[in-house]
């Protein structure tokens, strides 16, 4: 019989109803099979508790029951240990310690609570690690409870203090406020920290590019008082450069690039180095190099151009070089080409120094040479705290400098709205401090001077340029003469003469007569020490002067100093003369110079120089010039020793005739006078004759 279609269905319902019955059974079953499982489990471990429990019980049972056998059994033998006198006895007797008895140690004693509230904040701030953050007012309790001023702890204090204290001062700093930030940073001790100051401008600088000139314009301040912090950022960001350079960071040289550019452009350092950092990157070109060396040169490229326009050319000609080569991505070859439509403008869009943030004169700001390739110490160790034996004296002096900084000294970075009765104080303060004026005998602002003029001079095209530069300077008085001597210095050190010297001195003496002065001296003192130059600068300074002379730079008054004879001069006096006169007669040609020669005027100063009272020594100056081939300018110093020998001659003679009249004429006295004494001595004797004759005759 067949099945309807519903009773199927049906029968597949059931089924299907059934399977998930079944299913649901078997989990219930599972799951009560497992929570059995953790029953037994937990009961096996109440089981296990329970019987370490009870050995623990046993175990100290056991161990009371002895403890009270052996009591006893002692008590039997009547071992002293447990009767009454034995107690007073034991009680009486130091006690053992508990440390010894159970560690084999010692007890360690027990120490003052002060001193041991001291040495945890000792140990707080003196471990490996620095210690753990201290938040400020638990640091000032801290420091309020140590009493020994110049222990560790309190230096370390001190040390996190002024650590803090920096770090937000630089954070802080801005161009509207950096006269304000200065003063109260400078109020801080900066020369114990000096390490932290720079690592602080540092990493605010690389985290600010925007602000790098205001850090720049701060370190330049610091840099007048303290020379040694700023050439210690320098040092670090020169090695930092090298670093990121060798590593291919391309941000770490952009940041410390950026840095160093502005320091070029505040003139903490010399432009060399920019040109020595430029002249790494183009060297071999790269994409990254060239971006790094495009985006130093906008910064630095106005201070270049203005003082060294030959080393920003050669500059530019290796970046033309490396356009027309077309190596490199097309985006730097643009950059390349804005970066010459920028010199094109004059680097109108990137000022070297806003007007706002040149706050130091650049007759008092001290500039460091660095090389690139100098070997330079970071100096790391100054970032640590390192104790200090003398901690309360140095404090004391940092204070006393402080006071002659901020109360005697205007500084450079006062506001411009100030009152006049702050300036006028200020001036006050100066003329009471004027006593106290500490003299620098290290001469560190010459020697930074002469470097200064030196590095000018080299870095110039012609001297125009140069004495445009130089002029610029503004010497104070009394320096002049330092300039005159590194006019000469640098031309003696060159191989050959250069006439740019003979020129730049010439241009000084035609702008200010204060000039004139201090090189007529130098000639003297020239000459009179000559003998200690080799050749080659005995030639270069003779040469020098020569040029001087020609142009009427310098008076001919100043050859009054020489005496051409063989006593008084040396090999390198003469070899100086001759050089001298053979230039001036190149310049003026001989004729000219023989007219120079028999000036009326000037015949005091050629004294020396054709000397007229003694023939050997005209004789001398006449063989001399004529051994060097100016004969011409003796022809008045021949005819007068002709006339010379001459005139001594026609006086022999007369002299002689004169001395044979007066011997004939002694000749006749002295016969008439023994003629005399003979008729006086036979008229004697005649007499005497006539007496003896009367007396014979009387007898």
């Amino acid at each position: 019989m067949k099945r309807s279609r519903k009773d199927e269905d049906d029968e597949e319902h059931r089924k299907r109803r059934d399977r998930k019955s079944s299913r649901r059974g078997d989990e219930r079953r599972n799951s009560r099979r497992d929570d059995d499982h953790r029953d037994d489990e937990r009961r096996s471990s109440r089981r296990s508790d329970g019987h370490r429990g009870s050995r623990r019980d046993d175990n100290y049972r056991s161990s009371r029951r002895e403890d009270h056998r052996d009591r006893r059994y002692n008590d039997d033998r009547g071992d002293s240990r447990y009767n009454d006198e034995a107690d007073d006895r034991r009680n009486s007797e130091p006690r053992e310690e508990i440390g010894s008895r159970y560690y084999g140690e010692p007890d360690k004693p027990r120490e003052n609570p002060e001193e041991a509230k001291q040495k945890r904040t000792v140990g707080m701030l003196t471990s490996r690690t620095g210690g753990a953050y201290i938040p400020p007012a638990k640091l000032r309790m801290l420091q309020a409870e140590i009493t020994d001023k110049s222990g560790a702890a309190y230096q370390r204090i001190a040390w996190e203090a002024l650590k803090k204290s920096i770090h937000g001062y630089i954070n802080k700093v801005n161009t509207s406020n950096i006269g304000i930030i200065t003063r109260e940073l400078l109020q801080e001790n900066i020369v114990r920290g000096r390490g932290l100051l720079a690592r602080s401008v540092i990493q605010a600088q690389a985290a600010s590019l925007t602000f790098t000139p205001v850090y720049a314009a701060l370190t330049a301040i610091i840099n007048y008082k303290f020379p040694n912090i700023g050439e210690l950022v320098l040092k670090r960001l020169v090695l930092q450069f090298k670093r990121g350079f060798k590593r291919n960071d391309k941000p770490l040289c952009i940041s410390s690039g950026t840095f160093i550019a502005h320091l070029v452009n505040q003139r903490v350092a010399y432009e060399i180095i920019a040109l020595e950092i430029l002249t790494l990157l183009l060297e071999t070109p790269t994409d990254d190099s060239v971006e790094v060396a495009i985006a130093f040169l906008k910064e630095c490229g106005m201070k270049l151009t203005e003082v060294s326009r030959r080393g920003i050319e050669a500059i530019f000609e290796m970046l033309r070089n490396i356009l027309h080569e077309g190596q490199l991505d097309k985006r730097v070859q643009y950059m390349i080409e804005v970066m010459f439509q920028i010199r094109k403008d004059g680097f109108k869009d990137h000022e070297a120094v806003p007007e706002e943030l040149d706050l130091v004169e650049e007759k008092d700001q001290i500039t460091h040479l660095i090389r690139l390739d100098d070997e330079m110490d970071a100096q790391d160790i100054l970032n640590v705290f390192k104790f200090d034996a003398d901690y309360l004296a140095s404090e004391e002096k940092y204070k006393e400098l402080c006071k002659e900084i901020l109360g005697s000294d205007v500084s450079d970075s006062e506001d411009d709205d100030e009152d006049g009765e702050e300036e006028s104080s200020d001036d006050t303060e100066q003329t009471e401090g004027k006593d106290n004026v500490i003299t620098d005998n290290t001469e560190t602002n010459l020697t930074a001077l002469r470097r200064t003029i030196y590095l000018t001079i080299h870095s110039s095209l012609d001297f125009e340029e140069c004495a445009h530069k130089l002029m610029k300077m503004q010497l104070k008085p009394g320096q002049e003469i330092e300039l005159c001597h590194m006019f000469l210095d640098c031309c003696a050190e060159m191989r050959t003469y250069e006439k740019f010297f003979g020129l730049l001195a010439g241009r000084f003496c035609a702008i200010n007569k204060i000039y004139v002065t201090p090189f007529e001296q130098i000639f003297k003192d020239s000459y009179h020490t000559i003998h200690r130059l080799d050749t080659n600068k005995l030639r270069n300074v003779s040469k020098f002067f020569a040029h001087l002379l020609f142009t009427d730079s310098i008076s001919w008054s100043v050859l009054s100093c020489i005496k051409l004879n063989e006593e008084d001069t040396t090999s390198s006096s003469r070899i100086l003369i001759k050089i001298l006169f053979q230039e001036l007669s190149e310049y003026m040609g001989l004729a000219k110079l023989n007219e120079r020669v028999k000036d009326v005027t000037l015949q005091e100063v050629f004294e020396g120089l054709f000397p007229r009272d003694d023939p050997k020594k005209t004789r001398f100056a006449i063989n001399f010039f004529t051994s060097i081939g100016l004969g011409g300018l003796t022809d008045d110093l021949r005819e007068h020793l002709k006339e010379k020998i001459k005139h001594s001659s026609s006086s022999l003679t007369t002299s002689d005739s004169s001395s044979s009249s007066s011997l004939e004429n002694q000749v006749s006295t002295k016969r008439k006078k023994k003629r005399k004494v003979q008729l006086y001595e036979e008229k004697l004797k005649d007499t005497k004759l006539e007496k003896e004759k009367q007396d014979v005759e009387k007898e």
